[in-house]
């Protein structure tokens, strides 16, 4: 397998699939490269995928200390991908931790993204629960401590926003539970203190979605609870954003549905490349209901 080398010297193990304009797919916590293999399947037909495993996601190197993991880094870590392959621009597609990899991206490293995907993005984002998320990050790290990879797979595995996906595809979930087991308990641990724990509130950063202008795609599922109101502000604040709802669906939205994640990504992806993806028209955004008051 290969790797591309970070600037603190982390290599970064990853795959490509097909050829055409470059997409790059960031996966979650509970995920790695593998999870992608639905998209990467899909999309490597007429684009150039790639998928990567995160530092702290074996054969990603897993630095030992919580300080070699942040969310900067997570968004630094993407770029270190495209420099690498020798890419200037690439689509990203982020889900939940990389979805939140994926829009400090789109801060840090603006001219590089031709669009974002920002899915399944929105834990811990609530002000009045960021107490509860940071003492949740706490837990799982305790939970692993003490119990292993293989019981923290089974365990995580079901909860709130991913029983959808267990009830759907009973086979698909048996292997991301096989697939989370196998993960480092290190780098699982590192990644829980490092990044999500001390990532910034969506809602202290409207400024910079403000600023944004290539084109945003932000996709949850309707049954992702902490994940809808999030997705609300970031269609909100960012002027080039529309934002997808996908029914009947809980966080692990690509492997839960996979045909119709790839249909709303596809699409997106096509309006883009066409250049026909808008910024939002002012007049849509009036105080007034009906545009009848000033």
């Amino acid at each position: 397998m290969p790797y591309a080398t970070t600037d603190d010297g982390v290599k970064l193990a990853y795959e490509e699939a097909g050829s055409g304009t470059p997409v790059v797919f960031v996966h979650e916590y509970a995920g790695d490269l593998r999870a992608w293999e639905p998209q990467m399947r899909h999309f490597a037909r007429r684009y150039r995928c790639v998928a990567y495993n995160a530092r702290g996601y074996p054969p990603s190197d897993v630095p030992a200390t919580p300080a070699s993991y942040s969310q900067n880094r997570a968004a630094d870590d993407i770029a270190a991908i495209l420099d690498h392959l020798g890419l200037a621009q690439a689509h990203i597609v982020g889900l939940s931790m990389g979805g939140f990899a994926t829009l400090h991206f789109g801060f840090r490293h603006a001219a590089r993204a031709r669009s974002l995907v920002v899915a399944g993005c929105g834990y811990g984002a609530d002000p009045a629960r960021r107490a509860d998320f940071r003492a949740e990050a706490e837990a799982v790290v305790a939970y692993i401590e003490a119990n292993g990879m293989e019981q923290f797979a089974a365990r995580y595995a079901v909860g709130p926003s991913r029983v959808q996906f267990q009830q759907k595809d009973p086979r698909g979930f048996a292997e991301f539970i096989q697939q989370l087991s196998e993960h480092s308990a290190l780098g699982s641990i590192n990644t829980q203190l490092g990044v999500q724990r001390e990532r910034p509130g969506l809602y202290d950063l409207t400024a910079q979605m403000q600023a944004m202008t290539m084109p945003v795609l932000v996709v949850t599922g309707d049954e992702d609870w902490p994940c809808l109101a999030p997705g609300i502000l970031m269609k909100q604040n960012i002027p080039t954003a529309a934002l997808s709802v996908m029914p009947n669906c809980g966080h692990a939205i690509n492997l839960e549905d996979p045909d119709s994640f790839n249909s709303i990504v596809g699409d997106f992806l096509a309006q883009v490349d066409s250049g026909r993806w808008p910024a939002r028209d002012p007049r849509a955004i009036a105080k007034s209901t009906t545009g009848m008051r000033g």
